[in-house]
C-alpha cells in the first residue's frame, strides 16, 4: 500500500520535468553562444590585424 502512494506522489511530482527544461534552455543558450562566437571571431582577428598594422605604421609627433 505504502509502495503505492509513495509511486502516485512520484509519477504527479513535476520538479524534475522543470529542471530537465532548464537544463535543455541553459544547454541551448550555451550552444548559440559557442556558435557565434565562431561565426565572428575571423572577422574579429582579421579587423583586430588591421588595427594593429595601422597604428604601428602611424608617427607621433611631439610638441
Amino acid at each position: 500500500m505504502k509502495f503505492f502512494k509513495l509511486s502516485n506522489k512520484f509519477s504527479r511530482d513535476e520538479d524534475g520535468a522543470v529542471t530537465v527544461d532548464w537544463v535543455v534552455l541553459t544547454s541551448a543558450v550555451v550552444g548559440l553562444g559557442i556558435a557565434v562566437l565562431t561565426t565572428v571571431s575571423n572577422g574579429t582577428k582579421s579587423l583586430g590585424s588591421t588595427i594593429s598594422s595601422d597604428l604601428t605604421s602611424r608617427t607621433v609627433i611631439a610638441y
